[in-house]
């Protein structure tokens, strides 16, 4: 039986198999190179180090398999700003638009209206999706090990890196976080939602964070509602906290927002 991370990252391969009449990848990297290095840029990372207060990725995502239509009307630019404005040290945008609704646009609309790291959250399979992200103002990727071989991982993180980007690595288990590490990883994001069950299980972070690789910075993705799983995640080790579906879903963003980020208080 095909799991969805399967089926997904087959549909996000054949998309990209077809290069004719399309810029070379030659092309695409001069461009984002020039993109990258023609102003500031922000770090994903340096946000994440931050310790004086809760480091939330508030999360842009207008659909998924597990909940279907979320918000089909949710505006990016305007979300974006709310988030800003309200606490976020950076903002994940969904960018997959069969089953997220989402699209490198939205990426573009978010970058002319903030300050912050920009991730861009993808099934990334292809040195052209790092080449766009970059050209369209993402400060970061989403590499997922799982939708990954070792090779082609260390391969798309050599793309990152010499672009200045950082990449969000996401791991489900210690095999693959071990995967990651090995691969140059040194942002890991622990997914709480098993990408084949799309079951949601809080204790995946607390079980990885025993094991948080020295000199790495860690952050809980999926299923983090509330200012009290933020305080216990915190104490085990996380640095930051990828919140999507809770501020989706909730009728006042940036005061849901506000109250997360003031969770527990300065870090110190």
């Amino acid at each position: 039986m095909t799991t969805f991370l399967e089926k997904i990252v087959a549909e996000t391969r054949e998309r990209f198999a077809d290069r004719s009449g399309k810029p070379g990848l030659a092309e695409l990297r001069g461009e984002a190179e020039a993109c990258r290095f023609a102003h500031d840029s922000f770090r994903l990372s340096d946000a994440l180090s931050r310790r004086d207060r809760v480091n939330i990725i508030a999360e842009i995502k207008r659909a998924s398999p597990s909940k279907d239509v979320i918000d089909a009307a949710a505006d990016a630019c305007e979300r974006a700003v709310t988030y800003e404005t309200s606490g976020a040290a950076a903002i994940s945008i969904l960018t997959e638009p069969k089953y997220f609704r989402g699209s490198l646009d939205d990426l573009r609309d978010a970058r002319r209206s903030v300050a912050v790291p920009l991730l861009r959250k993808d099934f990334i399979v292809d040195p052209i999706q790092i080449y766009e992200a970059a050209i369209a103002g993402a400060d970061a990727v989403l590499l997922i090990v799982a939708a990954l071989s070792e090779n082609d991982l260390r391969s798309l993180l050599s793309t990152t890196n010499s672009l200045g980007l950082d990449a969000l690595v996401e791991v489900h288990c210690l095999d693959e976080l071990n995967t990651a590490v090995k691969a140059g990883a040194n942002v890991l994001g622990v997914n709480n939602r098993d990408l084949h069950s799309l079951r949601v299980d809080l204790s995946t972070s607390f079980d990885l964070a025993r094991h948080k690789p020295k000199g790495c910075l860690l952050v809980s993705e999926s299923g983090i509602s509330c200012a009290e799983e933020i305080e216990q995640l915190s104490e085990a080790g996380f640095d930051g906290f990828l919140i999507g579906e809770a501020l989706m879903t909730s009728g006042d963003p940036s005061k849901k927002l506000a109250a997360l980020a003031a969770a527990g208080g300065s870090r110190g």
